[in-house]
């Protein structure tokens, strides 16, 4: 057995298991940027005879 004390031996394994931190990862490598929708999908996908299928509200019927 080493003379080391205990607390040495535990701290020697430690250090071999958790001395160092992983590496950084950029901000940038983190970040994907895409967009919401492809263009003008937004503005074509409207229809106004689905309207009523989606908007459903008493008072707007009643005309109030």
């Amino acid at each position: 057995m080493s003379n080391a004390s205990p607390h040495d031996e535990a701290a020697d394994i430690r250090d071999s298991r958790f001395g160092a931190l992983p590496e950084r990862v950029a901000f940038a490598d983190m970040v994907e940027e895409k967009q919401a929708l492809p263009a003008n999908q937004a503005v074509d996908a409207f229809e106004a005879d689905d309207v009523g299928a989606r908007f459903s509200c008493l008072a707007a019927d009643l005309g109030l």
